[in-house]
């Protein structure tokens, strides 16, 4: 097996990436935001959407280890996320006792929804970044208003 020898990053580097770390929570974090909002889903209602996506079904204690919540906690979140229609609860097929919980094709449809925002703010940001002294330059269709 190949090893992976890890590099210390550049202090410019790491600068330049603050700057992006920066640009890209006031941007596209808060318009991720607008978004869920409209749709009555919160950022971890979100966050676990986004992990069904990609993990298929979990059972509510796996769920609970996963978010770093209770079980009582991971139950409410997915009751919020199953009467909004998000995910459903199935049976697990190797014991029909176990209760799993699944994203919908609903749920699928925002996480994809929100993930090509996501991709178009980082490309907008991206594209306005200056190559040489890692300045970025938000245009104000980007740039987030922070009074209301």
């Amino acid at each position: 097996m190949k090893q992976t020898t890890l590099v210390p990053l550049p202090k410019a580097d790491a600068n330049r990436l603050a700057d992006f770390v920066i640009f890209t929570q006031r941007s596209c974090i808060l318009n991720l935001s607008t978004e869920l909002n409209r749709g009555n889903v919160s950022y971890l209602q979100f966050f676990l959407l986004a992990f069904l996506s990609s993990q298929g079904s979990l059972n509510i204690s796996d769920i609970a280890k996963k978010m770093g919540h209770s079980n009582p906690a991971a139950t409410g979140l997915v009751d919020r996320l199953e009467n909004l229609g998000y995910v459903e609860r199935i049976h697990a097929t190797e014991d029909r006792r176990k209760i799993m919980v699944r994203i919908t094709t609903k749920g699928v449809a925002l996480v994809a929804k929100m993930r090509k925002e996501l991709a178009n703010d980082l490309a907008g940001i991206l594209a306005h970044m200056d190559e040489g002294g890692g300045v970025i330059v938000m245009p104000p269709s980007l740039t987030p208003d922070f009074r209301s």
